[in-house]
Order: C-alpha cells, then sequence, then structure tokens
C-alpha cells in the first residue's frame, strides 16, 4: 500500500497554517479545504479506491492488449514488413480494451468526488504552488520519450 499512498498523498497539501487542502484534480485545479480529519480520511480511502482501480485498468488492460495483438499477429503470421500495421492494430486494441473502461472510471470519479466536497469549501492557497517542479515533468518526458524510441526500435528490428 506505500505506493497508493504516496499516490493519494500528492492530491493533499497541509499549509503552515495548519489547515489541509486537496486537489482532486491536479494541483492546477481546485483545492477543497478539508474541515475535519474524518472528511480527510474518507476522501483518502476513497481515492485509494480509484487509484486501485485506475492502475488495475491500466495494467490488466495492457497485458489483455498486448496478448490479443499477440495472438492477432500469430493467426495472421505478420511478418516483418507489416510491423507499422500491428503497432496501429495493437494502439486500436488498447483504446478499446483500456480506453473506454478509463474513460467511464474516470466519469464516475468525478461525479463521486463532487459528493464530498462542497463549493464553500473552495480556497485559493498562497505561496508556493503543489505542482511539481518543472525539471521533474520534464525528465519525465524525455524518460518517456527514449522507452516509446527503444519500443520501436524493438519492433522494427530484423527478427
Amino acid at each position: 500500500m506505500g505506493l497508493l499512498d504516496v499516490i493519494v498523498d500528492a492530491n493533499f497539501k497541509r499549509e503552515p497554517s495548519g489547515r489541509v487542502v486537496i486537489f482532486p484534480g491536479g494541483p492546477r485545479g481546485r483545492g477543497y479545504l478539508m474541515k475535519s480529519e474524518v472528511e480527510e480520511l474518507r476522501i483518502r480511502s476513497f481515492l485509494k479506491m480509484f487509484y486501485c482501480a485506475h492502475l488495475s485498468v491500466l495494467l490488466l488492460g495492457y497485458f489483455l492488449a498486448s496478448e490479443w495483438l499477440r495472438d492477432f499477429n500469430h493467426a495472421l503470421g505478420i511478418t516483418f514488413s507489416f510491423r507499422l500495421r500491428t503497432v496501429g492494430i495493437a494502439l486500436g486494441i488498447y483504446i478499446l480494451v483500456v480506453g473506454v473502461p478509463y474513460l467511464l472510471l474516470w466519469t464516475s470519479y468525478k461525479k463521486a468526488f463532487a459528493s464530498f466536497v462542497s463549493t464553500e469549501n473552495e480556497v485559493v492557497v498562497a505561496g508556493k504552488s503543489s505542482s511539481p517542479r518543472p525539471w521533474v515533468v520534464s525528465i519525465a518526458l524525455i524518460a518517456l520519450s527514449v522507452l516509446i524510441l527503444l519500443g520501436i526500435v524493438f519492433l522494427i528490428r530484423k527478427a
């Protein structure tokens, strides 16, 4: 549960004055003041449940899509010259298997989260932003780009 705790803790910010603010849609969204510790614990447990479902949809969807693609390639006998078409088919399967359930999960999250907070608790947080540092985002994007390039090289190389 340590990973879920880290992910959920990123949504909360404790100000020097002692009040706790939650940013449900990320750091650039609206912040909501937590009136009590019970309310904070209730929202933390809800977010843990949401992120568990979120990670399950992404991981299980990835495994299902990759297995379907492997079976599809084996059935059609796709060779090296058809790798670009295979990548397109993989993206299509992944969007179908992961995108649709994730969209449904996200819309239900937005509706359910509205029941936990009220607009009268919306606050503007003064001082340092809770958004990630720009260099962290840059490093993450570079790492993602390198992984994508390695994946393409692995798919294109001769078998």
